[in-house]
């Protein structure tokens, strides 16, 4: 993902409207979660009641930058602890109740966009626990920027890969680095910007999805097409060797099935067969410019994609289309048209950049590659026109401001799971959009051919959306990036959003009359300030960390052996619903000078301390912001380092990034998921 240049605005752009909405475009006015009573059936679900209720719950995870690092992606595993990247390298756990530690560390490449990126969980995790990583491993890759122009050698200096590999989670939720396995190497120009992509999914058959950016630099092509194609220029400026080549992994969404040693076949029905000349068979869609997040829908197998597009603010004639953004809905393989085509298959200009003059347009039914970096077939695909193309001001519901598409889930309601937090079976099969920089999450009804019925704001307090998912409980999980650039800031946050159409989930609060102290320590613990929103009586269950519990309010407990310990209350109201706090506790010695991030659910304004506190919000139709935001013209860039610590902070962005997660499928097991056993294992953090 790339903050991209400033738009040159040369007055209002005017769009057609699109053609995959039946009749005029929707009306501009916000559309909200609910209804009143007695509502009839939605237009995207026949038969369907829209739900009475319209309280969601928002509860926060993880907040802060020592909580999150820089959040690139997310995966809820089945016991509701969540896996999250930050770029540096570090994987964090956070659990049900709110307690984040660092799961594992992998030495990284960090230039531009480089480092860890998504995470992803096998669809049979229960049983393997395996999980998945896309990162740049530092390799020999020289330091600093890759030189614009030279020779073939030159360029080559700067030739690496992303990697994706297969590890395993202990069952303390520590990564075993030891057990990678390596899966796939996607090759990458190093030393200059941009577009990694890096989101992971799965679909119901255990297919793995990873997407990949075009890794080229679209700072030198006044925001149009990047097919600079000169010989002295670096090829990482034409984007025709990547998302335009059929023999090329990046700018793709791939798809494979991965095996328990890491080795891979193909499944049927990818874009080209195995064997095919000039071609990779993992390739399943093409022709993207940097597919940052997608999901795949678990039931119909459709992979919805956030694609994100050039800069150009107005047409140009000699060039072609103004910039534009785009939601795909990919029901099948095939070609979306990067580099030659955008949006609603509007073509680019072939442009010769050594004598600055233009040819013709491309032809976006008969594509042809004929860059002297392609190494793949010279006829493509025909291109695919995007489902929601949008720039500007040009779909009222989506507002204005930054464009930065972010791909999120598929809901799908499970009538036999236990779970009150839920979202309603209303929204089942229901499209959730994320936008990076109008900060806003849109629910999108569609028909089963695609047509968008309505498009509704989902209420939710952040800032910008990275990563989106939902877990095993069928509430919405959120990877907040916070306002900062390279290392996340006291916005950067993990939530959990809620339903809370028959009551709201408790606010539980924990403390200690000792923290620290030696063996045995009698310990005297409280639940004061505990609270339910809708005056519920409470139920009690501490785990204290070593496997004692007790139903108390407020207990006494006697640990006799060294060691520390995470004490977990979790309050539940008569519906089901819990909300939990912890304790730490180091027993054998006094306190060491760290900071325990520990998690506490009461307050509603997270404190910016290197331990924040935690807060449960509840939202009441809440519409979230989509006022335009200022950009700059300075393009993300860093120095080249392989490291395990997060990026300077100091460097600024402009807040339109063309960046993903990961989603994790929504599992359908039945299994209730209340009061999962909490980890016990906790990271001490510096003061």
């Amino acid at each position: 993902m790339h903050r991209t240049r400033k738009r040159l605005l040369a007055g209002t752009r005017v769009r057609k409207s699109l053609a995959l909405f039946t009749g005029a475009l929707l009306a501009a006015a916000t559309l909200t979660l609910g209804s009143a009573p007695g509502a009839t059936a939605h237009p995207g679900h026949p038969g369907h009641e829209e739900p009475v209720a319209e309280d969601f719950q928002q509860v926060t995870l993880a907040k802060g930058a020592e909580e999150t690092g820089e959040p690139m992606s997310l995966a809820v595993l089945p016991d509701r602890s969540v896996l999250h990247t930050s770029r540096n390298g570090e994987l964090r756990i956070t659990d049900s109740a709110g307690n984040t530690r660092v799961s594992g560390t992998l030495p990284v490449y960090t230039h531009d966009e480089e480092g860890l990126q998504g995470v992803g969980v096998e669809p049979d995790f229960a049983e393997n626990r395996a999980i998945y990583l896309f990162y740049a491993p530092p390799l020999d890759t020289p330091a600093g920027d890759a030189p614009e122009t030279g020779t073939a050698a030159d360029f080559a200096k700067f030739d690496g890969v992303n990697r994706l590999s297969r590890f395993v989670l202990n069952e303390d939720g520590t990564l075993d680095t030891a057990s990678e396995k390596k899966v796939l190497d996607v090759p990458t120009s190093r030393g200059i910007c941009c577009h990694v992509g890096g989101d992971i999914d799965f679909d119901k058959d255990g297919n793995l999805y990873l997407s990949t950016g075009d890794d080229t630099n679209p700072f030198a092509s006044d925001g149009f097409t990047p097919i600079d194609e000169r010989p002295d220029r670096n090829p990482a400026f034409d984007a025709r060797r990547t998302s335009g080549s059929t023999n090329d992994l990046r700018g793709k969404i791939l798809r494979i099935k991965v095996a328990e040693d890491g080795s891979y076949t193909v499944p049927e029905g990818n874009l080209f067969e195995p064997g095919t000349d000039k071609t990779r068979p993992e390739i399943y869609a093409m022709g993207f410019r940097n597919p940052f997040r997608f999901s795949v829908d678990q039931a119909t197998g459709i992979v919805y994609v956030g694609d994100y597009g050039p800069d150009a603010g107005s047409a140009d004639p000699k060039r072609g289309p103004a910039g534009k953004v785009e939601f795909a809905r990919v029901t099948k393989a095939g070609n979306f048209g990067w580099p030659y085509c955008v949006g609603e298959n509007e073509p680019y200009i072939d442009y010769d950049f050594a004598t600055k003059t233009s040819g013709a347009a491309f032809d976006c039914a008969n594509l042809k590659n004929e860059s002297p970096h392609n190494t793949g077939l010279v006829d493509l695909p025909p291109a695919e026109a995007a489902w929601i193309p949008y720039d500007g001001g040009s779909l009222p519901e989506f507002g204005t401001g930054s464009e930065s598409p972010m791909g999120g889930p598929v809901y799908r309601y499970d009538a036999d799971l236990d779970s009150p937090v839920k979202f309603p079976e209303a929204y089942d099969g229901d499209f959730f959009a994320g936008e990076f920089g109008r900060k806003w999450i849109k629910r999108i009804e569609q028909d089963a051919d695609g047509a968008v019925q309505s498009i509704n704001d989902v209420p939710w307090s952040g800032t910008q959306i990275m990563d989106m998912a939902f877990g095993p409980d069928g509430a919405l999980y959120v990877l907040d990036y916070g306002l900062a650039w390279f290392g996340g800031d006291e916005n950067s946050a993990l939530y959990r959003i809620e339903n809370a159409t028959g009551g709201r989930s408790p606010i539980a609060e924990a403390s200690a009359n000792k923290t620290s102290g030696t063996a045995p320590l009698k310990v005297k613990f409280s639940s004061a300030g505990t609270a339910d929103g809708d005056d519920d009586p409470l139920t009690y269950a501490w785990d204290f960390g070593n496997g004692g519990t007790s139903t108390a309010a407020n207990p006494t407990y006697t640990y006799k052996k060294n060691g520390t310990y995470t004490a977990t209350v979790t309050a539940e109201d008569p519906t089901g619903r819990t909300g939990s706090a912890s304790v730490h506790v180091t027993v054998g010695n006094t306190a060491p000078p760290w900071n325990w991030c520990s998690p506490r659910t009461a307050s509603s304004s997270p404190s910016v301390t290197p331990c924040p506190s935690r807060s449960t919000s509840a939202t009441r139709r809440t519409a979230p912001s989509t006022a335009p935001r200022s950009r700059s013209s300075s393009p993300w860039a860093t120095t080249a380092t392989a490291t395990t610590s997060p990026p300077s902070t100091a460097a600024k962005a402009p807040s339109r990034p063309p960046w993903k997660a990961a989603t994790t499928p929504t599992p359908t097991s039945t299994a209730a998921f209340r009061r999962p056993t909490p980890t016990t294992a906790v990271v001490a953090r510096p003061s």
